[in-house]
């Protein structure tokens, strides 16, 4: 294990949220920990950055081995202040969470709390994000303290492949029924998206967005299949968006 890492924490629910107060809990004792999150809830921002207003950056504490800074900022924002403004270099490892609610199969797309993630993996910083199958902001984390331990102690001695990070998504049940951790690939689904039309007291219409998830495809090898019956899924992600597989057909085609 390395001596003494330096650790980025952030998540996209705010500083203040109960499931990043939980995983600074558990990653302190692995090495220095600096905190860059949002000062206000970031869901759904994706890989979203700031450029039409200034980015500020608030001291929250300090102490040896600990800093913690808030920011108005998106995730991806955080990431960024941290590594130019904050550290002056690259973190050795980047962990972001504990999301309140999962981030399996084609939520990965719309989350703040991977786009962290992915900003880390693109400057080549091992990265892990993770999440509890559970929305509420009184969600119990306890039962998630063993996995998350185990994996980041073994991603901080051993490290993750170059532009590869992982999406770690734990089940909301009691420790003792969590049956393991399963590496496995990203369900398909889809959100079936509605919208509610209101009217403001001013006579003007505005729209809230609803929706449902709908699963696709659900083999025992994905995350949603393995979080649904009790395993943490782990998946490895990578940001090459290419779909090599259909470049020579295109090529034929073009």
């Amino acid at each position: 294990m390395k001596d003494h890492p330096l650790i980025l924490i952030t998540n996209d629910d705010s500083v203040k949220a109960p499931g990043i107060r939980a995983l600074i809990n558990y990653i302190r004792p692995f090495g220095k920990v600096v905190v860059v999150a949002p000062d206000r809830p970031q869901s759904g921002t994706a890989h979203g950055v700031t450029i039409a207003h200034p980015l500020r950056l608030d001291l929250i504490s300090k102490e040896d081995g600990y800093e913690e800074y808030s920011c108005n900022g998106t995730p991806a924002d955080c990431v960024k202040l941290a590594f130019k403004i904050v550290m002056k270099r690259r973190p050795d490892f980047l962990f972001s969470g504990i999301n309140h609610g999962s981030n399996a199969s084609i939520n990965i797309i719309y989350s703040g709390t991977m786009a962290a993630v992915l900003e880390g993996a693109l400057a080549g910083v091992p990265s892990v994000g993770f999440s509890l199958n559970n929305y509420s902001q009184h969600a119990s984390f306890a039962p998630s303290e063993k996995f998350v331990k185990t994996i980041a102690s073994e991603v901080i001695a051993n490290g993750l492949p170059v532009g590869v990070c992982l999406n770690v998504n734990i089940p909301d049940v009691p420790e003792p029924e969590i049956r393991g951790i399963r590496v496995c690939r990203q369900a398909q689904g889809t959100w079936k998206e509605d919208f509610d039309e209101r009217e403001d007291p001013h006579g003007r219409e505005y729209y809230w967005m609803k929706g449902v998830y709908a699963q696709i495809g659900n083999g025992e090898d994905t995350d949603q299949w393995a979080m649904e019956n009790n395993w943490v899924a782990v998946v490895p992600v990578q940001f090459d968006f290419t779909a090599h597989n259909e470049i020579e057909n295109l090529r034929k085609r073009f």
